[in-house]
């Protein structure tokens, strides 16, 4: 889906901290800002307008 070296390199765009890749959701996610930000047809979406807001209990944020 996402190549390793490209997620290497990858930060969220808002505070620039790290992403996890939920390869089921199809979607990378910053726990810090609790957002989900989508992967189409492999493309990382990097835009904090496209990315979803999670609440609180969502599962994407458990490690």
């Amino acid at each position: 889906m996402i190549d390793a070296r490209l997620m290497d390199i990858l930060a969220c765009p808002v505070c620039k901290g790290p992403l996890q890749l939920h390869r089921a959701a199809q979607a990378l996610v910053c726990r810090a800002d609790r957002l989900a930000f989508p992967v189409r047809d492999g493309v990382p979406v990097m835009l904090e307008n496209e990315a979803r807001v999670l609440p609180a209990d969502d599962p994407l944020l458990e490690r």
